[in-house]
């Protein structure tokens, strides 16, 4: 579990999750919802397939030398004559990078070099909006001469609310971004992008961790179910991720669920699978810090605490204080 968790702190995927590695399946989680008397809201086959049952959206926020914001002015109809950041769907075959490049050529006319996530967004389960920051590489930027189907123009911008926006969501990004560009010495997350790697279902990976009051160690969670591996829970698309987070607490410590809070996220792991296979699964693992001492938090389900070693022990306990060490979740309603 040690070299898995180095694997994860390092921007490396776990490789395929298998059924059995799978703590709380969207079928198990509607065998409860049943248990209850309630009828399932999405049957338990429901599988991720980009532009059907799941959306996945890339925006990028690009500063220049001059703390400039590359922006666009839309051209689609509803919203023709708008500005707002490059951004869009992600396309059949894609990776997340990919994606992020077209979109910001086709917008802007310039080529980005993709260096890491600032963020994701989710609404419900099946709706994904990755927000990624660059640098500018090349090309010439869209002039209003140049306007056709995916924007008007593309320019650079000191303050962004003195245009007209199509939606004032974006100001939190470009304040994120700005924070990141100038963070100088303070602490942040490394250079993370996506780790390629696919997925059958979309899967929200736990790392719990925990201190022990006698020894002041630090603890992971891990499960015994079939096999060692970290919690793992299909993210129920109609249910918010922070919905299946604690349904999934709920299973392993019970009802009288200890106080916790989600810190951020380690990696997001997304490929298009290989035809003829057609999903588009993500697998997200999130670092989640528990207050209590170990003593006083009692587990139902088939999981045990880890002792960390002291290299381990350091860098999660540098993470847990600052929350600038790992990507911010955003579950948006």
């Amino acid at each position: 579990m040690d070299d898995n968790l180095k694997k994860l702190l390092n921007n490396q995927h776990l490789g395929d999750i298998a059924p059995q590695l799978c703590d709380f399946s969207l079928e198990e989680q509607n065998a409860a919802t049943e248990a209850q008397g309630v009828q399932p809201s999405t049957p338990s086959d429901y599988v991720p397939v980009l532009g059907k049952s799941v959306t996945i959206i890339v925006a990028c926020v690009i500063i220049n030398e001059y703390d400039e914001i590359l922006m666009m002015q839309e051209a689609k109809q509803s919203c023709a004559g708008k500005w707002y950041l490059p951004a869009g769907r992600m396309e059949k075959g894609e990776t997340v990078i990919e994606a992020a490049r077209r979109e910001v050529f086709e917008e802007t006319g310039l080529n980005v070099n993709v260096t890491t996530i600032l963020g994701l967004e989710a609404a419900g389960g099946s709706w994904f909006r990755f927000v990624l920051t660059g640098e500018i590489t090349g090309g010439q930027l869209k002039t209003p001469a140049q306007a056709d189907k995916e924007s008007l123009q593309a320019k650079w911008i000191q303050n962004v609310q003195e245009l007209s926006l199509r939606a004032n969501d974006i100001l939190n990004l470009i304040s994120l971004a700005r924070a990141y560009k100038n963070r100088g010495t303070n602490l942040w997350h490394n250079e993370i992008l996506p780790v390629t790697n696919s997925h059958h279902k979309n899967f929200l990976r736990v790392i719990a961790v925990i201190r022990k009051r006698s020894s002041n160690s630090l603890n992971v969670l891990v499960s015994e179910k079939n096999s060692q591996h970290f919690p793992t829970v299909e993210i129920h698309p109609a249910k918010s991720l922070h919905s299946t987070l604690r349904k999934f607490m709920i299973e392993i410590f019970g009802s009288d669920l200890p106080q916790h809070r989600p810190h951020g996220i380690l990696t997001v792991e997304h490929q298009p699978s290989p035809m003829p296979h057609t999903t588009d699964g993500i697998c997200i693992s999130i670092l989640v810090a528990f207050r209590p001492p170990m003593e006083e938090v009692a587990i139902i389900g088939k999981c045990v605490w880890h002792e960390l070693p002291k290299n381990l022990e350091v860098s999660i306990g540098r993470m847990l204080n600052n929350k600038n060490t790992t990507i911010p979740l955003n579950v948006v309603r």
